[in-house]
């Protein structure tokens, strides 16, 4: 195991090299790499392991969302993504033990997108646009 450690860290070195990562990515990749290297030098009859061992409770984060299935960091984890693994969100929240309305989400991009909603107010607008009277055009 030691090995794959080794050259999953080397992989993510590199790949670090090249674009921005966060720690929380970084540990991810490792520990994905790692999994995936085992299982590929490993015996072929060897169940492979659902998701990596990660703890489901720490996956959403602050500024990212952590999949359980490959480890990735994301700020969303879409129902594409989700496909790639042969899951939807229901069985992947089942899966991994979460709770059935678990929003895969960040936590800043979620506060973000709330308060950028209630500044809006789109709700104020229909309201105003349903009191006016209609205009009637009278045809000849």
């Amino acid at each position: 195991m030691e090995d794959h450690l080794k050259e999953a860290l080397e992989i993510v070195k590199a790949q670090a090299g090249f674009r921005p990562m966060t720690a929380d990515e970084i540990v991810g990749m490792v520990t994905g790499l790692a999994a995936k290297l085992c299982c590929m030098t490993g015996p072929a009859e060897a169940e492979e392991e659902p998701g990596l061992g990660l703890d489901p409770k720490k996956a959403v984060k602050e500024k990212s969302v952590t999949c359980l299935e490959c480890g990735k960091g994301f700020k969303i984890i879409t129902k594409k993504h989700l496909a790639t693994h042969e899951l939807d969100k229901a069985g992947y929240l089942e899966k991994h033990g979460l709770k059935k309305g678990t929003k895969l989400i960040a936590k800043e991009l979620q506060r973000n997108r709330r308060k950028k909603m209630t500044d809006m107010k789109l709700w104020e607008r229909r309201t105003k646009k349903a009191d006016k009277p209609a205009k009637i055009k009278k045809g000849v």
